[in-house]
């Protein structure tokens, strides 16, 4: 059985990108996630991310299926807040 070598996290992506968020997720495809818990928060994918400011926006957001995991139909690169960074 092969290790998995984890390639990023939102941890590394925040301090690399000097994100200002307290909860930072990344996923490698950028369509699905575990919740934000604390804001501002942000969703990273290989290429950038989404920042949320607030609880309110993070829930309201039109581009999120909020249930058991968070789902990003068209990913967060889709998102007009996407913010490019490679």
């Amino acid at each position: 059985m092969k290790n998995k070598i984890r390639t990023n996290s939102g941890r590394n992506l925040k301090d690399l990108w000097k994100i200002r968020a307290k909860h930072v997720l990344y996923h490698k495809d950028g369509n699905y996630y575990n919740h934000l818990q604390q804001f501002p928060a942000a969703l990273c994918d290989p290429n950038g991310y989404v920042l949320f400011k607030n609880e309110i926006d993070y829930v309201k957001s039109s581009y999120l299926q909020h249930g058991k995991q968070l789902h990003v139909p068209m990913c967060i690169s889709s998102m007009p807040s996407y913010f490019k960074m490679r």
